[in-house]
């Protein structure tokens, strides 16, 4: 698993969720709520990251990717929550990545 800061305000909240694309848990971050979540996931900048990234040589999105944001699992809440301590106290969006990504070095396991 991966952790990258995305520098975008939001506020402090409790519920984790998940961004499936194509059907597959692939990031984890902390929304407000359920809009707010389904928001982040269609946001252009969210899918130009997702599809500049590859996981063992196959990138984890692509223009016509379905991304559905819905509210994550306890092991998807288990590995946001991993994740988010590793980085700094901040009012940032921790996107937590629930697949392993290409290049980046060691992750958060």
């Amino acid at each position: 698993m991966r952790v990258r800061l995305v520098r975008k305000k939001v506020m402090p909240s409790r519920i984790v969720f998940t961004v499936d694309v194509d059907g597959k848990p692939t990031i984890a971050f902390e929304a407000k709520n359920l809009r707010e979540a389904h928001e982040l996931s269609s946001e252009e900048w969210l899918r130009a990251d997702l599809c500049a990234l590859k996981s063992d040589g196959m990138p984890i999105c692509n223009a016509a990717a379905r991304l559905k944001a819905r509210i994550a699992n306890e092991p998807e809440r288990q590995a946001y929550y991993k994740a988010a301590n590793v980085v700094q106290a901040s009012e940032d969006l921790v996107l937590a990545y629930l697949v392993k990504l290409d290049g980046l070095g060691p992750g958060v396991d």
